[in-house]
């Protein structure tokens, strides 16, 4: 299983970390993203025509969306990360990994603008990108009250992993995760599992940071 990856891309990350997570084996082909933007190269858009990274390659199967590979992942090995099963899961699982895309677009324009200097309107993206932010707290917040710690369950699914890193890279396009502790309590979950792996800027534990508290009536 080949995955066209960029080290610094929280998209390519996410695969690489459900794929540690699940056990999976990827053979790993560095793109030139920036700045020799091979991804917009004649044979990556050959095999993509969106022009966009992360790609993942499995036989005669070629997939271009992180979420889809996440869940191509988890069915072919690890089926738990897809939830019980029940409606009620499986939806919220949908729900969040559509969430995602606008973490993408929103956090991850932000990043891509004071990192790449790419060309965006910050402000918009910023005040999208919070936007995105206080409502994944919220979520977590009503998960609290149900008595479970991850998105769409009381165990992680492939929807965590989704929203994970451009969540925790968030401080990159200039958007602190100070105001959430539930944010931070549920970033320190996905980072304390087992076979978790790291990237730049994303490490194991905030080991300098106390755990963050939710105050009495929070959650």
């Amino acid at each position: 299983m080949k995955l066209y990856d960029y080290v610094l891309s929280p998209s390519c990350y996410k695969v690489r970390l459900m794929a540690a997570l699940t056990g999976v084996k990827l053979e790993l082909r560095p793109v030139d993203f920036h700045p020799g933007a091979e991804h917009r190269g004649p044979e990556l858009m050959a095999l993509n025509p969106a022009g966009s990274i992360p790609i993942l390659e499995d036989g005669d199967l070629i997939l271009t969306e992180s979420a889809a590979m996440l869940v191509y992942l988890a069915t072919k090995v690890a089926p738990a990360w897809l939830g019980s099963g029940t409606p009620a899961e499986t939806a919220r699982i949908q729900q969040w990994l559509s969430f995602s895309h606008r973490l993408t677009v929103n956090l991850g324009g932000a990043r891509l603008h004071e990192m790449l200097l790419r060309p965006g309107d910050i402000d918009a993206l910023q005040t999208q990108g919070i936007a995105a932010l206080r409502e994944l707290e919220a979520g977590l917040v009503e998960q609290r009250l149900r008595g479970m710690g991850f998105v769409a369950s009381n165990r992680p699914t492939v929807a965590d992993i989704a929203c994970f890193p451009y969540v925790a890279l968030a401080p990159d396009g200039g958007i602190p995760l100070d105001p959430y502790p539930t944010i931070r309590l549920w970033s320190r979950a996905i980072r304390s599992l087992e076979n978790f792996i790291e990237m730049p800027g994303i490490h194991r534990l905030h080991e300098l940071k106390p755990e963050p508290q939710i105050e009495p009536g929070e959650a």
